[in-house]
């Protein structure tokens, strides 16, 4: 890494194998890891989380680049490839646990997260206001090591197909200029 400069990014944007496909195709991203965030219960496996009983979002912790990528960035990337403006849902995802949220790591991150949701929700980008949770980064937990690079390991899986492959598309079609080569 580049002067070995590295920061951290929490995200949550729905099922954490879409965000992670998304994720590990931007430049600058060294290390994007699926797990668990924001809940009530210390080392939850995912099968506590999808009852939506822990309090848990399935999240992506992000190793970037601040050289190559910084925060902004990676706030416009996952608003553009979510949908934000839903509570506690991403297409037929439905619970607490498919939130959106940013959990921000320094109160830079914070400032940054709360200006980029002001100024899409002014220039009305979508039909409905972001509902995005803003909260300080809790302990993460990663996920099995059966949900790690999902996507890649199943490109053929129906869900893959039909949630993912679109957003990965977007991603090519609105940030070809971010993706690594």
């Amino acid at each position: 890494m580049e002067n070995g400069k590295r920061e951290v990014a929490t995200l949550a944007g729905g099922c954490f194998w879409c965000t992670e496909a998304v994720f590990e195709r931007v430049e600058g991203v060294e290390k994007v890891t699926p797990g668990f965030t924001g809940g009530s219960i210390k080392n939850p496996a995912y099968r506590e989380i999808i009852t939506g009983r822990t309090g848990h979002a399935e999240a992506i912790e992000i190793q970037f680049n601040p050289e190559i990528i910084n925060f902004e960035e990676l706030l416009y990337i996952f608003f553009s490839t979510h949908d934000p403006t839903t509570l506690n849902r991403q297409q037929y995802d439905v619970g607490t646990q498919y939130r959106s949220a940013i959990f921000y790591h320094t109160p830079e991150q914070q400032e940054m997260a709360l200006r980029v949701i002001d100024k899409i929700n002014k220039e009305n980008l979508f039909k409905d206001p972001i509902v995005t949770e803003v909260t300080q980064a809790p302990p993460f937990y990663e996920a099995e090591p059966e949900h790690k690079e999902y996507y890649s390991r199943n490109p053929q899986q129906q869900y893959c197909q039909a949630i993912i492959d679109p957003k990965i598309k977007k991603l090519k079609h609105l940030f070809s200029d971010k993706l690594k080569r």
